[in-house]
């Protein structure tokens, strides 16, 4: 590892690591039921590596990427509402919080910010209207 390379972005929030890779599976996965235990541990293994071995920047490219699924997911009726939720939460407090780190880390997530607030206020909209039927995603780690 590079003396220069900077591990302050390691510190927000355990929530990302723990929360994001069985929601992020389900986003992935059609909305008809659970997704595959394969997909969830591929995921896991996916964010654990970037976690490790990855950079800030590598860190919000996949951030993106889920801010991606959850604004399609909130544009279409057929995700299941629960995982989006779930998901858009997690990445919003994430870019929350970058403010308190130094670089350009909050500047950089503006735009998936205002996306996210957007997805999600129509997300809970349509949750709270959803049958009780919805999966529950959160880790229990």
């Amino acid at each position: 590892m590079s003396a220069r390379r900077s591990l302050v972005w390691l510190g927000l929030t355990p929530e990302p690591e723990q929360e994001l890779p069985a929601a992020v599976a389900a986003l992935r996965s059609p909305p008809d039921g659970r997704p595959p235990s394969a997909v969830v541990a591929a995921e896991r293994h996916r964010v654990e590596r970037l976690v490790l071995r990855g950079t800030q920047r590598g860190w919000l490219r996949y951030l993106g990427e889920v801010t991606e699924l959850v604004v399609r997911a909130a544009a279409s009726r057929s995700a299941d509402p629960g995982a989006a939720l779930l998901a858009g939460e997690v990445v919003l407090d994430h870019h929350r919080m970058l403010i308190g780190l130094p670089g350009a880390g909050y500047d950089r997530t503006a735009t998936q910010r205002r996306d996210l607030e957007r997805a999600l206020e129509r997300l809970r909209a349509r949750h709270t209207t959803a049958p009780h039927g919805h999966r529950e995603l959160r880790s229990t780690v």
